[in-house]
């Protein structure tokens, strides 16, 4: 499959139009490749040193998570990360192709895979946005479970670096409606307590936002941003073996930018 056709079947799956204003999705470095054949590496995060598994596999499309530009640049310099990934990627004719709030929101995105990790039932999403997507899912854990069995599946399933959990004077509780946001989904909690969600799964969260959390009766759970979306990344080279590409693997080189000293 040509990188284009590729590219145009994702599109049709998750249109970087439903991305959020401040986000860029789409091509972030595109060096004339559309008519090769695809050989793909999906990351979560485009680094030098994906960049630099990239070219050590041979591959011609970086497809990542989270974009690599941000922000609009005033310059590019030899020495910062941004610009030596663009030299390297027309240099060695890789492209970089990002798919991040509207890989949220769609099956088998970042939220939905978190949902099917967690087994929930009758999962819908958090926030709906169209034709029954949207961002995060909250759904009904079958069994049972109390917090701390729980805690425990998140940690076998996730392997999260570190779990961090709102106070609670019960981790016998039983938990029956759960939701969970991939990345940063703090600013959801308003939105989560409305679902009378019990838990809610996601990264990112600040001090007063457990505070908030606990203070609405709701269990805040981080297990980091890496952790929680890192999953969808294995879900997409999954769907895209089965377009019988090339090439297709998941970076051995992606990142969990925090570290958790014992």
């Amino acid at each position: 499959m040509k990188i284009a056709d590729l590219i145009t079947w994702f599109e049709e799956w998750a249109n970087p139009a439903w991305s959020e204003s401040w986000d860029n999705c789409g091509w972030q470095v595109e060096p004339g490749i559309l008519q090769e054949s695809a050989r793909v590496l999906v990351c979560l995060t485009p680094t030098l040193a994906v960049m630099q598994e990239a070219i050590a596999c041979n591959a011609n499309l970086i497809f990542a998570h989270h974009p690599l530009i941000f922000n609009p640049l005033k310059s590019l310099r030899s020495g910062e990360a941004i610009a030596d990934m663009v030299r390297l990627a027309f240099l060695h004719n890789i492209g970089i192709y990002s798919a991040h709030t509207n890989f949220d929101q769609v099956q088998d995105g970042t939220a939905d895979v978190l949902a099917q990790i967690l087994e929930l039932k009758e999962a819908t999403p958090i926030v709906p946005t169209q034709n029954g997507l949207g961002y995060g899912r909250v759904g009904i854990l079958q069994p049972l479970m109390t917090l701390k069995e729980l805690l425990a599946v998140i940690h076998t399933r996730l392997a999260p670096s570190n779990l961090i959990v709102s106070p609670t004077a019960d981790l016998h509780q039983e938990i029956s409606k759960v939701a969970v946001l991939g990345g940063s989904g703090a600013s959801y909690i308003s939105a989560v307590v409305k679902t009378g969600a019990t838990a809610y799964l996601t990264s990112d969260c600040k001090f007063h936002q457990f505070q908030e959390s606990r203070d609405r009766g709701l269990i805040l759970i981080d297990a980091g941003h890496y952790a929680t979306e890192r999953p969808a990344c294995d879900r997409l080279v999954q769907k895209l073996r089965s377009l019988n590409l090339d090439w297709v693997q998941l970076s051995d080189r992606d990142e969990d930018f925090r570290q958790v000293l014992p």
